[in-house]
């Protein structure tokens, strides 16, 4: 019995299946299908018609989806109607910068350090008296603040004093190399929107040539010109807001590690003070 309802449950399925197409079919189906009821012997000759009335919704509805551009196409479409020959260094101030950006990203995240870690492991070295095994503990750890702790230790003989000279001045060394490239990732900022707003004003240019050759104002030519000349502007100021955003970001992680660096100097001085022979 239970494979009987079986059969019965799947003929039934077919069935409703076949019912739900046929009346989704466009009207021309419904007008060819009473004949291929009453004719036995046409049903092969019907069944391309039929193929046809069926494909047919289904190829009107994917037309337009072969119309719909990617970002990807709309992008190159702009960079084509806004010209090559101003869109590329806006480009490349987005290429260069971003690159820069990277690389200092990179960079400020390595020179990140564990500061309490590494003082509390050089203050239980201090007072051992065991000097070289802090100084071991500043060599094997990354970062600006290790190395200026280095500088100071390897001073200890020599006072406090110096000590405190030589943490000074290689804090200020430090502190120039993680601002490096700052300068240039500014300038790009300040380059893509000037690239930017000097295509515009070359494609105005040309725009108002093209009314004068033309001898009328026509609000194609204006339109069309003015569409052109803007399109710089616009992808100027959106690498110049990426850029921006960046850098900002950068000069907030600088910032953090230079505070981490003036408080380790000054917990560090304390150490050898404490400890002072």
């Amino acid at each position: 019995m239970k494979k009987v309802f079986a059969l019965m449950s799947i003929v039934g399925l077919l069935a409703f299946t076949n019912f739900n197409g046929l009346m989704a079919q466009p009207q021309a189906t419904e007008a060819t299908a009473p004949q291929t009821e009453q004719v036995e012997g046409t049903n092969d000759s019907a069944a391309p018609q039929v193929a046809e009335a069926e494909q047919a919704p289904v190829e009107e509805a994917a037309a337009p989806a072969s119309d719909e551009k990617t970002f990807h196409q709309v992008l190159k479409e702009k960079y084509i109607q806004g010209g090559a020959g101003w869109m590329t260094p806006v480009l490349l101030c987005l290429i260069l910068g971003m690159a820069l950006v990277i690389e200092r990203i990179l960079y400020l995240n390595m020179a990140t350090t564990n500061v309490k870690k590494l003082l509390a492991g050089i203050e239980e070295n201090v007072k051992k008296g065991d000097y070289n095994a802090a100084k071991e503990l500043c060599r094997s750890t990354r970062g600006p603040v290790a190395s200026i702790f280095y500088q100071g230790l390897d001073r200890v003989s020599e006072g406090l004093e110096n000590v405190e000279k030589a943490v000074t001045s290689y804090g200020g060394v430090m502190m120039a190399r993680l601002e490096s490239n700052m300068t240039w990732i500014a300038l790009f900022i300040a380059l893509a929107p000037s690239f930017g707003f000097l295509g515009t004003v070359i494609g105005m240019v040309q725009a108002f040539d093209d009314i004068e050759a033309a001898g009328d104002i026509s609000p194609t030519v204006v339109a069309g010109g003015m569409k052109v000349a803007l399109l710089t502007t616009v992808f100027g100021l959106i690498v110049a807001i990426v850029l921006q955003i960046f850098y900002n970001y950068i000069l907030t992680k600088i910032e953090s590690l230079v505070a981490e660096m003036e408080d380790g100097s000054i917990s560090f001085m304390d150490i050898l003070v404490k400890n002072q022979k």
